[in-house]
C-alpha cells in the first residue's frame, strides 16, 4: 500500500466549524479499517474527514461504454471536499453491513439513475490505501476499493445535487496522455486508481 505515504499535509481543518457541525456528513458513520481493509469499528463521517482524519473504507467505481470510454462525473460545487473536481463515475463509502459492490449499485442509481439491468459485470479490480489533504477543508484517508463495469445501456439521469457534469473520455488516451487533460482537475483517488491500472498493464 505504498500510496498511503504519498502527498503532504497542507493547512488542515483541526476543528469543525458551525457549517461542518450542521453538515449532513455529521449525521452519518463510516467503517474504520486497518491497512488491510479489516473492519475496526465505525466513526462519524465528519470526524473521519477532519483534522488528521481516521482511516476508513471507501470505493471508487469506473464505468465504461462498449467503445472503451470512461464516464467521468464532476463533483457538485457544494461538496465539502474536492468540490467541482472530476471523479470516476461514482465514489463513496459503504455503510455498516454493506459491501462495496452493494454500495456502488446504490450510488449509481441515486446519483446517475443507472440501474443494475444496464450492466452485469460489476467487480472489484483493485484496492489501495491513500491519504490526501484538501486545502483547509479536511482530509481523505481511505482504503479504497476499485470497481469496474461496462454499460450496455448508457441512459443517465443525473442528480444535480451530487453531480455537476458528465463527460465521456477515451480511457486509454486519458491514462497514456494525462497531460492532454490537465484542464480537468481530477480527484486524487481516481488518479491513483488510473495510475495503478497503467502500472499493472505494464507488468
Amino acid at each position: 500500500m505504498s500510496d498511503a505515504a504519498e502527498g503532504s499535509k497542507s493547512d488542515s481543518a483541526d476543528t469543525p466549524g458551525m457549517d461542518d457541525v450542521e453538515h449532513e456528513n455529521a449525521l452519518q458513520d463510516v467503517i474504520t479499517v486497518d491497512a488491510n481493509d479489516e473492519k475496526q469499528g465505525t466513526a462519524n463521517r465528519l470526524d473521519a474527514h477532519t483534522g488528521d482524519g481516521i482511516r476508513h473504507r471507501a470505493f471508487t467505481a469506473l464505468l465504461f461504454d462498449e467503445e472503451g470510454r470512461i464516464l467521468l462525473a464532476q463533483r457538485a460545487h457544494d461538496k465539502r471536499l474536492w468540490d467541482t473536481h472530476w471523479d470516476g463515475t461514482v465514489a463513496s463509502h459503504p455503510v455498516e453491513g454493506q459491501s462495496q459492490a452493494e454500495a456502488t449499485r446504490q450510488r449509481l442509481e441515486e446519483e446517475l439513475g443507472i440501474t443494475p439491468d444496464q450492466y452485469d459485470d460489476l467487480r472489484v479490480t483493485d484496492r489501495f490505501e491513500y491519504k490526501r489533504y484538501y486545502e483547509n477543508a479536511g482530509v481523505e484517508w481511505e482504503v479504497c476499493a476499485v470497481l469496474r463495469a461496462t454499460l450496455t445501456d448508457t441512459s443517465l439521469d443525473r442528480d444535480p445535487e451530487e453531480v455537476g457534469g458528465l463527460l465521456w473520455v477515451p480511457y486509454e488516451d486519458l491514462r497514456e496522455n494525462p497531460k492532454f487533460y490537465r484542464q480537468l482537475r481530477l480527484c486524487p483517488w481516481f488518479e491513483i486508481a488510473m495510475r495503478r491500472d497503467s502500472e499493472t498493464d505494464g507488468e
